[in-house]
């Protein structure tokens, strides 16, 4: 059975280290689906319900702010799970983001 793309996204997030952040559009582009950013963060709205479980936290925009803290429990809580990696958030931003960056192209390829 093929997985859905969405299966592919969760699949790709809980390969992200703690302590990292990626991006939608490094997600989307890692799937060979380089203008879908937008369907990776569909997906993500979904990863709550996915088992096993994905650290969703670890998905940001591509300029790392926490675009997504609205599909939390809480709009605090994807900051919270970040910062207890070690992450440092400001402003709903990810500092050192490029310090941070996991890029699954380079560390899955390379």
């Amino acid at each position: 059975m093929e997985q859905s793309f969405y299966d592919q996204v969760f699949e790709l997030v809980r390969l992200v280290p703690e302590g990292r952040v990626t991006s939608y559009g490094a997600i989307a582009r890692s799937l060979g689906a380089g203008g879908s950013a937008r369907m990776v963060g569909y997906a993500m709205a979904h990863a709550g319900k996915a088992h096993p479980p994905v650290p969703a936290q670890r998905v940001v925009n591509s300029s790392g702010l926490l675009t997504g803290k609205f599909h939390f429990e809480t709009p605090e809580r994807m900051q919270e799970l970040l910062e207890a990696e070690g992450i440092v958030v400001k402003n709903n931003k990810v500092q050192n983001f490029k310090a941070v960056f996991w890029d699954p192209l380079m560390e899955l390829n390379g």
